[in-house]
């Protein structure tokens, strides 16, 4: 069982809260299933955390056995296209603002229905909608 892990996930491990203590319960859990895996622009978005670094990203990803998949199949962006495309339809017709979600989010969703079995992630409502078929954990 390979599970995508979304950016709030390894956040909220990197922060003092009892959060943290909670996810590495989880992603070890996870582990144990089968292989965890996060796609660029996660790793992307890791870069930016506070304080840390690009050594320091890298460094973690391996002592916790994090695969990153830097290159997005064609059919990941095309997905990620589409829902995207919707979501921001959506938005419009209801008479809402400018879309607030980030195409980032759209890539790391597609990326978990397409090469993985399951996301880990701390915004279950956010990719409930636009992602119905995707297993959250």
């Amino acid at each position: 069982m390979r599970t995508a892990i979304d950016t709030n996930v390894i956040s909220a491990l990197w922060s003092t809260g009892p959060l943290g203590s909670q996810m590495t319960a989880v992603l070890g859990r996870a582990c144990g299933e089968g292989g965890l895996v996060i796609c660029g622009p996660v790793y992307a978005e890791l870069l930016a955390h506070p304080k840390t670094t690009e050594k320091f990203v890298d460094e973690f990803l391996n002592a916790t056995k994090v695969v990153v998949d830097f290159v997005l199949d064609e059919l990941v962006w095309r997905d990620a296209g589409r829902r995207f495309a919707a979501y921001a339809n959506r938005r419009r017709r209801s008479g809402g603002e400018s879309p607030r979600r980030l195409l980032a989010d759209f890539l790391i969703g597609s990326h978990a229905t397409i090469c993985a079995d399951r996301l880990l992630t701390l915004d279950r409502q956010r990719y409930m909608r636009d992602f119905p078929q995707l297993r959250l954990l």
